[in-house]
């Protein structure tokens, strides 16, 4: 009677291939880096926990569930942080395409303005 746990463990490998997938394609395709670093991490964090839970599943042992359990730990820790962290120095250097920027929290002129002088709303 190992046929559902193996159906189920097959849907989270494809799954999270797919989402892996998608994280890649996003990577090449998005424009500037804060959108890339947006499709790096979110399709591809939740795409590795569908792999290790479809490996957890499929494989016997405590031995291989833990080890895949410590990966998805430090998957969900790591991804995350340094996306952010990525994102801020990018920010920082000026490598974002701040006219795709719907709201602009790390703008130093307040909210609602913009420290370029040639557009309207500018801090002076």
């Amino acid at each position: 009677m190992r046929a559902l746990p193996d159906v189920v463990a097959f849907a989270c490998l494809l799954g999270g291939a797919a989402l892996c997938l998608t994280a890649g394609l996003g990577l090449l395709r998005f424009p500037d880096v804060l959108s890339r670093m947006h499709a790096g991490t979110k399709p591809q964090t939740l795409g590795v926990l569908l792999v290790m839970t479809g490996a957890g599943i499929r494989l016997h042992g405590w031995s291989a569930t833990w080890m895949l359990v410590l990966v998805a730990a430090f998957q969900l820790l790591t991804a995350p942080v340094s996306a952010h962290m990525v994102s801020r120095v990018a920010y920082g250097r000026r490598h974002v395409r701040r006219d795709l920027l719907v709201v602009d929290e790390l703008n130093s002129a307040g909210p609602g303005r913009t420290a370029d002088p040639g557009r309207p709303g500018t801090a002076r």
